[in-house]
């Protein structure tokens, strides 16, 4: 199977250590980076958005590549064949990789994000996405969107493709440590989610839930800390859509 890497970093940090772990794992690849390195497989692209980069890295994929794989620079990827097992096994369009958080609200968010997929898929994770090339290639350009992950899901949902998640095959990725970060980041992804649904059109069961997000959202108060800042941050994401934020980059909040 013919598989090809676009790997995102906005700069050098962690550029060295991925490339050493994809001529590992043996498959080609280009690192889409926002500083020039000078390697001859990292191309400089001034950060407009992970979706711009997606945009720019697809024109490096080879035309006779099968599955295209997106990654995240900041992952460690465990037990890659598994995932790719389950395109030889289905017909499937796109493969999640269950993301392990180091630490932080993360930890909690995720699994239950993954539960929450098995009944609907209601957002994607972009640490480590596997696409079939004709399915991709048939979603681009993006638009700009914070939520390029979840177009893409939406997309190919809206055209009756399938998208499964890969427990076997997972990657460690560090998230938010703080409850401030854990409402940005909400605040960013759910912002690009409306906005995805704005541009992907996907099935209605999708759209309904997120008409109903914002009511239900304040019975995540009574589950803590962590659940006031993901209450924080669906409200504030949406506030920001309907402010009329049609973005695609975020800046990572600071300390």
């Amino acid at each position: 199977m013919r598989v090809f890497f676009l790997v995102f970093a906005r700069d050098e940090e962690r550029v060295d250590e991925k490339i050493h772990e994809l001529e590992s794992l043996h498959f080609p690849y280009v690192v889409i980076c926002g500083k020039d390195l000078g390697h001859p497989n990292v191309v400089y692209r001034k950060c407009r958005g992970k979706y711009d980069a997606i945009n720019f890295g697809f024109e490096f994929v080879p035309k006779d590549t099968e599955i295209v794989v997106l990654n995240d620079v900041d992952t460690k990827i465990s037990n890659f064949e598994a995932a790719l097992r389950l395109f030889t096994s289905y017909d499937i369009d796109l493969v999640f990789a269950r993301v392990s958080a180091v630490d932080g609200p993360q930890q909690v968010f995720l699994p239950l994000l993954r539960r929450l997929r098995n009944i609907m898929s209601v957002a994607a994770s972009g640490d480590l996405m596997l696409l079939r090339y004709d399915a991709l290639k048939t979603a681009l350009p993006i638009k700009p969107c914070k939520a390029e992950d979840s177009y893409l899901l939406f997309r190919l949902l809206a055209q009756k493709g399938k998208a499964v998640d890969c427990d076997e095959c997972y990657v460690i990725a560090e998230k938010t440590m703080t409850a401030r970060e854990e409402a940005q980041y909400k605040a960013r992804t759910v912002s690009g989610i409306y906005r995805a649904l704005a541009l992907a059109n996907p099935p209605a069961r999708i759209k309904l839930f997120y008409i109903v997000l914002p009511f239900i959202s304040p019975v995540l108060l009574v589950t803590g800390k962590k659940g006031i800042s993901w209450f924080k941050g669906i409200m504030m994401g949406l506030t920001e859509y309907l402010r009329g934020d049609v973005s695609g980059y975020w800046q990572p909040v600071t300390a």
